[in-house]
């Protein structure tokens, strides 16, 4: 009896990192497996090598915008095509992202808003290239980027609050509680809110895992529907939930990056104006 293809392995192999990179026409890519500095494994995989191509089309995109929006300026015209494009993508998530739940002290921010959300994007978005990967859908690299979103809310937070205002923000004690009460709701909150601090990465790191790993698990599940019932009719209707799929995951891609930076966003506006 014939067996089919083991289309659990793939959906897997396909999510999951690795140190081969895949090519169209069964061509492979070994990635090096020996780089260790100090006694640390540091060997590039699949996901490095698609965050340094995310790297550089965000670089590219900001600098080639950038210089057509400049090189209209001074033709003294408005911005049109691509330049003009990223631009409005740029203001919207610099004004109605970063200012706008952060407050006045937004503008310090916005260029770590606008690098979270322009990254993440094409992470998302090389995912869902022919034999692409989708560096957002590992847990280690989604987990760094809440991680730095961490340490800028805190740090910023002890600057804006001030060592004593930053104390606040872990030992709660309500306005007007003074004695024993304040000494027993200061045991019972100080607990939970250095649980919320630690909780709101965490989330960040699960909300952009999840959705981007989802959508891939979707999209080459129902492509195997076809290699297992091997049926015209079948393959037909794959191939449209897929098509309808893969637009879906555009959409995600574009509004999972606008979710991290939006959060990250309010999560500092909120440590900023903790008083």
């Amino acid at each position: 009896m014939m067996q089919g293809p083991d289309i659990g392995k793939a959906i897997f192999e396909h999510t999951s990192d690795s140190h081969v990179i895949e090519w169209p026409f069964g061509l492979e890519t070994h990635l090096p497996t020996n780089w260790v500095i100090f006694g640390i494994n540091v060997s590039p995989t699949k996901h490095v090598i698609f965050m340094i191509i995310a790297a550089c089309l965000v670089f590219l995109t900001i600098w080639y915008a950038g210089r057509q929006v400049e090189r209209r300026h001074r033709e003294g015209k408005a911005p049109h095509g691509f330049g003009a494009a990223v631009e409005a993508m740029v203001l919207f998530v610099r004004n109605d992202v970063a200012i706008a739940n952060i407050g006045h002290d937004g503008e310090k921010f916005a260029p770590y808003i606008l690098t979270l959300f322009f990254f993440i994007l094409y992470c998302n978005l090389l995912g869902l290239l022919p034999w692409g990967a989708t560096p957002t859908g590992n847990l280690a690299v989604t987990g760094a980027l809440a991680l730095t979103a961490f340490v800028t809310i805190e740090v910023s937070g002890f600057r804006a609050l001030g060592p004593r205002g930053y104390l606040k923000t872990i030992v709660f004690v309500p306005p007007g509680m003074k004695g024993v009460g304040a000494v027993a709701m200061a045991f019972i909150m100080t607990p939970i809110e250095i649980i919320g601090k630690l909780v709101k990465p965490f989330a960040l790191t699960l909300r952009l895992f999840a959705n981007m790993t989802a959508g891939h698990f979707v999209i080459l599940a129902l492509l195997g529907l076809i290699f297992i019932f091997g049926s015209w009719l079948v393959a037909a209707g794959s191939v449209a939930f897929v098509t309808f799929m893969m637009l879906l995951e555009l959409l995600v891609a574009f509004l999972q990056a606008y979710i991290f930076a939006l959060l990250t966003s309010v999560f500092i506006g909120m440590m900023q104006h903790a008083h």
